[in-house]
């Protein structure tokens, strides 16, 4: 019977819906393959955030890092990756009840991202630094004034 369960597994994550980074990607259009309104959705979202947010959601997911959106042009391996999550059991009921769809999961996780602690560091680092860098290019320029 175990045997069973495994050979079943498979099939059951074909089930699974399909996330791919583009659906919530603030800086793709439409016909790109936004699924979400601009103004909920993430700048360059990844498929292991999406795949974080899920997992601390408490659905099962299942990341596939090496397939690429069908409309993306760019195919940057940065962001790569689709996430199947089971959003309805066997018996069509959903696994969660605030996730009753892919579009309510989907603008759960397009609003969960910028609260990731990665995205917190990159947004305040980045600001340091290019402040440093600033810094950097006047003092270049009054050692060459010298």
């Amino acid at each position: 019977m175990a045997q069973y369960g495994v050979s079943q597994n498979p099939a059951q994550k074909d089930r699974w819906i399909c996330i791919y980074p583009a659906y919530i990607n603030s800086k793709k259009t439409l016909p790109e393959g936004r699924k979400i309104p601009k103004s909920k959705a993430v700048d360059n979202p990844t498929a292991n955030e999406i795949r974080d947010i899920c997992n601390a959601a408490g659905l099962q997911v299942a990341l596939e890092a090496g397939k690429c959106y069908p409309r993306d042009q760019n195919r940057d391996p940065l962001y790569r990756g689709r996430v199947r999550v089971q959003l309805k059991n066997e018996n069509s009921t959903p696994v969660k009840e605030e996730f009753p769809s892919r579009k309510a999961l989907l603008l759960y996780v397009s609003e969960m991202i910028p609260k990731l602690k990665t995205r917190q560091q990159k947004q305040g680092g980045g600001g340091e630094s290019a402040s440093a860098g600033g810094q950097d290019k006047g003092k270049k320029k009054k050692n060459k004034k010298r």
